[in-house]
């Protein structure tokens, strides 16, 4: 529930902010908070190399996956549709943990997966525009799926590198080089537009205290306790939720198809994340 409101909040803030420019200002206020928690709580800081290693995964996992996320919904990418390609995480979670961590993949696995992608693709068909942005484009729908692929990258070097960093102090580092990175992009291409509305400010607080801490500090613990492969299917209940949030609050609608594609990437959540004998 927590996780689909991002998609949300890169929808309600997109007419306001530009959308690097939003999360250049998310990261600086949520790695600063982090930073006076870890020294409140006297969190351990790591190591400089640990640090590093928390830098390179900051940069893939929230600044590649949101910077992608925010730009695409921000040139009309519908947040429900948004989310569903992020959903395609588990897939190439599920091809690279294989190989890289030794996390074992079933044959059930692999069908879940299947029929979570044929649940896309019927989402992704019925609107596809060939324009280049303002919609469900070839440019915007690329452009989650170059974030799904970092979110990827960062799951999987968070749990080979960084799983043991503390919380608190490994978030913050995260932050640091997420901000750099989505602050480079916003200077070279945005003009920092934040006309500080109500929604602006609403958008920002929620993606600071509720996602950018409490979702981010969720899935992190979940990442060190759990196969990355099986927590990111988890990512698949996501679309749906994203979906009807986005049909009450903005009026984005599905067709009967792409409806019918949502309810096909369930039953690959639920073949995925199912009980073995």
């Amino acid at each position: 529930m927590i996780w689909a409101t991002g998609f949300i909040v890169a929808r309600l803030s997109a007419p306001h902010v530009d959308p690097l420019t939003f999360l250049t200002v998310r990261f600086a206020i949520a790695g600063l908070l982090l930073a006076v928690l870890a020294l409140i709580f006297k969190a351990r800081w790591p190591s400089p190399s640990a640090a590093l290693h928390a830098i390179v995964a900051g940069a893939f996992l929230h600044g590649g996956y949101l910077g992608a996320c925010y730009w695409a919904v921000a040139h009309g990418l519908p947040s429900g549709i948004a989310a569903l390609i992020a959903g395609l995480q588990p897939i190439l979670t599920a091809i690279l943990a294989g190989r890289l961590l030794g996390e074992r993949i079933t044959m059930r696995h692999w069908l879940g997966l299947a029929v979570a992608l044929i649940g896309v693709a019927l989402v992704l068909a019925p609107k596809l525009s060939f324009a280049v942005v303002g919609g469900i484009t070839p440019v915007t729908a690329g452009a989650m799926f170059l974030g799904a692929l970092s979110m990827t990258i960062g799951s999987i070097y968070q749990k080979r590198h960084v799983a043991r960093v503390d919380l608190l102090t490994g978030t913050a580092w995260q932050y640091a080089s997420a901000f750099v990175f989505v602050a480079l992009g916003a200077l070279i291409t945005e003009n920092f537009r934040f006309d500080a509305t109500r929604d602006a400010w609403i958008a920002l607080a929620w993606s600071v205290v509720v996602l950018s801490i409490g979702a981010i500090l969720l899935f992190m613990a979940l990442i060190r306790h759990g196969d990355v492969s099986k927590v990111s299917a988890l990512i698949f209940l996501v679309p749906a939720v994203a979906a009807l949030m986005a049909w009450l609050l903005f009026n984005e609608t599905l067709t009967l198809v792409q409806i019918a594609g949502m309810l096909v990437c369930a039953v690959g959540v639920f073949i995925v994340t199912r009980a073995g004998k």
